[in-house]
């Protein structure tokens, strides 16, 4: 049983294990060429809401809502629009399209906070 467990972890490896020396002598860990300029926890937990955010625009708004909301914020790969360019497109006001975008960000805050 030993053997098995030990066979089991032989290829684990810790990231403070020595890899090298860099050119005063000392030891180069693992983790001393690993490198990230954000905490994996924040990234890992926006990229959630992020997901779920998406999720809620594609079923909680309406067809208009979804549109003027991917517009207004560049959702998607589109580029990000100004109401005015927005109303512009679907040849509606700027103060229709301000009015559906407050209501349609109204639904996901109670459906995210849901």
């Amino acid at each position: 049983m030993s053997f098995r467990a030990e066979k089991k972890h032989s290829a684990d490896v810790s990231i403070n294990e020595t890899i090298d020396v860099d050119r005063d002598g000392n030891p180069l860990a693992y983790i001393d060429v690993i490198s990230s300029d954000e905490n994996i926890s924040e990234e890992t937990e926006r990229k959630i809401m992020s997901e779920r955010a998406l999720k809620c625009i594609k079923t909680v708004l309406t067809l208009r809502e979804r549109q003027i909301i991917i517009m207004r914020y560049g959702l998607c790969g589109t580029e990000e629009l100004t109401q005015r360019e927005i109303a512009d497109k679907l040849g509606i006001s700027r103060s229709y399209v301000s009015r559906i975008e407050k209501s349609a960000l109204e639904k996901l805050k109670n459906a995210l906070e849901a």
